[in-house]
């Protein structure tokens, strides 16, 4: 099974993160800066490569936030290893080094990107949102996009209930329930109430759709008891 994968075969929630560094300060900077990004969750934290090298085995992270100046194996020898064993793992090094030799290098061994230390959150942002095509692909677009629509549903069915309670039939409440309509099993109760604002808006052509609509809507009801 990919690291990418659950055992559904449909994205993580969230992208495993792990951050290797020497400096205390650095990692807990990092840390922080991580709580911004709501897709991720750090997993692992390490002060060394060989330490982040053994992480990696543990925890299975999608994303390793690399310094390179490490004592025991510095970073670029840790990224190579982890590329080795899991080619799929985004390696991402954040370091003061900035000769382009070093970054040069670095991207040979397939480091996703370079930051250059002291890094804003903005930055470490903006790497991270880049990351997540990569490392999910279409599934995490599909996945975010599912969600999204999710939420909107549930945003118009709270703004349906309060219409109909206050008897809305203003254009703004038929755009609402319109949206609804057009969703999958939509309630029955929102396009009735629909009808009625149909009706009173006298939208006959519209009325006329929605009631052919009604009408196989009451038929699979019928069916189903």
């Amino acid at each position: 099974m990919s690291d990418n994968a659950n055992r559904s075969g449909q994205p993580p929630e969230l992208m495993r993160v792990l951050i290797a560094d020497d400096v205390m300060e650095t990692r807990r900077s990092t840390r922080l800066m991580m709580t911004l990004v709501p897709e991720a969750r750090v997993v692992a934290v390490a002060e060394n490569g060989r330490q982040a090298l053994e992480m990696v085995r543990q925890h299975r992270p999608h994303v390793v936030l690399m310094d390179l100046n490490m004592p025991e194996m510095d970073g670029l020898h840790a990224v190579k290893l982890i590329r080795q064993h899991r080619p799929h793992i985004v390696c991402i090094i954040l370091s003061a080094e900035r000769s382009q030799e070093t970054v040069d290098e670095a991207m040979k061994l397939g480091v996703h990107d370079y930051l250059i230390k002291p890094f804003t959150s903005d930055q470490l942002l903006a790497v991270m949102q880049r990351v997540r095509e990569q490392v999910f692909g279409s599934q995490w677009a599909e996945l975010q996009n599912r969600k999204r629509k999710q939420e909107r549903e549930g945003e118009l069915k709270q703004l349906a209930e309060e219409f109909m309670r206050t008897r809305r039939t203003d254009a703004k409440a038929m755009a609402v329930f319109e949206e609804l309509a057009n969703t999958p099993n939509c309630d029955i109760r929102y396009l009735r109430a629909l009808a009625i604002i149909y009706v009173f808006r006298q939208q006959w052509k519209r009325l006329r759709l929605l009631a052919g609509y009604l009408e196989k809507k009451a038929q699979e009801l019928v069916v189903d008891e």
